[in-house]
């Protein structure tokens, strides 16, 4: 294939197919890892993560269970290495650039190294891989165990042993510990298997030539019976450990569906034609993924088929569930960008190397408008931004001895409280309205005094936040909280405006 000339002109560990992608991919999505402020997702990431272990083993039971395992990890991460953006975001950006290089290392036992290694460089240059390895959340990670458990299960199916089987088994445990939607990637490794157990090897299709394996088979009465036995039974064996590891969290989860989904819509078949453009984050690079995929499988008949189905029946899966119930998202499905990436990389080993990385080159180009955006923001669209750091600039300038601070809306999914003390600390004023935290509820929000203006009668100056841009602040708060506000002597000193917030001072 195209990739030979690699090789010759970069000898030993240079001319290694994973090493180019996973530096490209290091470099691109580190350079400006900490300029985006913590969306609320991120937000999230960080309360857990910074709460005490019992306190963090409360919460699986009430909110998050699917994405414990995460912060369990993040916990530990936090704890030796800060919580700034950068220092929350390290561990995707790693876990993005391993993706890379595991997904070269899989396409050129696939496709061959020119596949492989122009399909992990697209890998590197989409701005979705940018987005979710500057994200403090798990998709980084679970794209990485789903590449890694592919290529360990094309490793087992080649020449089966305990150990394969074993390391197989540990990645799809860890697959599914990242996230359980994930697990969607079983049906495409159960089709791989299936198709194993038809050839003469029992490897998967179109990875090698296996012409003596079937001579010996036909040599022998009933040995290529044994050998469709024997995947089958490795991959359900390797299988099981897994689902004893991960069943109670399947069953912790399913209990939270209705809370931690509560605002995600049913699919529809639009929804189908803007995924490329969701999961790269660009419509223009969408489309040509899209585009070069479906034509590297085509070009690349038997050996295209294992990332072809780890493309397809993930996406299949999740549609088909999302019309019945809320669970359609497409970020949780970005796992099976690399495998479009391996398909476009077959669709480009047609062309001299220079060509290809023109291609993967042009990508880049296409994408930079968005990966500049998503440098500024998280949020989507980008216009959306939710200026948590502005706001607490705000607070923490003109705050004094003796200030408090009360938040409205407090139990929606804009985490308003949260974004001001991540970005404070210390520095917050008192909460005066909090009566019992996130950490004792086992979740992300406060019960507040049932009793406003109690809570409220010793304050003289009192810092309020709003969702949205108000020019009066105070009538955006409902109920016994509002009343107190407007009616306890209490007077709008100043009013400052942020994108998605609004931050007030109250006086009395």
């Amino acid at each position: 294939m195209g990739g030979l000339p690699v090789r010759r002109h970069l000898p030993g560990w240079l001319g290694a197919v994973w090493l180019w992608p996973t530096l490209a991919t290091l470099a691109v999505t580190g350079a400006g890892i900490g300029s985006a402020q913590p969306w609320r997702d991120e937000l999230a990431t960080w309360s857990a993560a910074t709460r005490p272990l019992g306190d963090l083993a409360r919460m699986a039971g009430t909110i998050d269970a699917a994405t414990w395992p995460y912060y369990l990890f993040m916990h530990g991460w936090v704890t030796l290495c800060g919580d700034s953006p950068a220092a929350l975001r390290l561990p995707s950006a790693l876990a993005m650039a391993g993706t890379a290089g595991l997904a070269a290392a899989l396409g050129a036992r696939l496709l061959g190294r020119h596949a492989g290694l122009t399909g992990g460089l697209l890998f590197a240059a989409l701005p979705g891989t940018s987005r979710y390895a500057q994200e403090a959340r798990p998709y980084a990670f679970v794209a990485l165990f789903a590449v890694l458990a592919t290529l360990l299960l094309v490793r087992a199916l080649e020449r089966p042993g305990w150990r394969r089987w074993a390391g197989y088994a540990a990645a799809a445990a860890a697959l599914g510990l990242a996230h359980l939607v994930a697990l969607t990637l079983l049906a495409a490794h159960a089709a791989a298997v299936l198709a194993a157990g038809r050839t003469s090897s029992g490897a998967v299709p179109g990875t090698a030539d296996r012409a003596t394996h079937g001579a010996a088979d036909r040599a022998i009465p009933g040995t290529a019976d044994r050998r469709s036995r024997r995947p089958v039974w490795g991959w359900l064996l390797a299988l099981l450990p897994a689902a004893v590891v991960l069943t109670p969290l399947v069953l912790l989860a399913a209990g939270q569906r209705g809370r931690q989904l509560d605002w995600v819509d049913q699919a529809r078949p639009a929804d189908l034609v803007a995924l490329p453009g969701a999961l790269t984050q660009s419509g223009a690079v969408g489309g040509l993924l899209l585009g070069l995929a479906a034509l590297g499988a085509a070009r690349s008949g038997r050996a295209g088929l294992l990332p072809a189905a780890c493309l397809v029946l993930p996406v299949a899966l999740v549609f088909l569930a999302g019309l019945a119930v809320p669970l359609w998202v497409p970020r949780y499905l970005f796992f099976v960008v690399p495998f479009a990436c391996l398909l476009a990389g077959a669709a480009l080993a047609t062309a001299a190397l220079p060509a290809a990385l023109a291609v993967v080159l042009l990508a880049g180009l296409l994408g930079l408008p968005d990966q500049a955006a998503l440098r500024h923001s998280h949020e989507w669209p980008r216009g959306a931004l939710v200026d948590y750091r502005g706001a607490a600039r705000v607070i923490d300038a003109g705050r004094r001895p003796g200030d408090v601070i009360v938040f409205s809306p407090r139990d929606g999914w804009l985490f308003t409280d949260l974004g001001i003390g991540y970005h404070l600390g210390d520095r917050q004023p008192r909460d005066a309205l909090a009566v019992r935290g996130r950490d004792a509820r086992g979740d992300y929000w406060a019960d507040e005094c049932p009793d406003p203006a109690a809570c409220l009668a010793g304050a003289r100056r009192v810092w309020l936040v709003v969702a949205g841009r108000r020019t009066d602040p105070v009538a955006a708060v409902p109920g016994a909280k509002g009343a107190a506000l407007r009616d306890d002597g209490f007077a709008v000193e100043r009013v400052w405006q942020r994108p998605g917030l609004t931050v007030a001072l109250l006086t009395r």
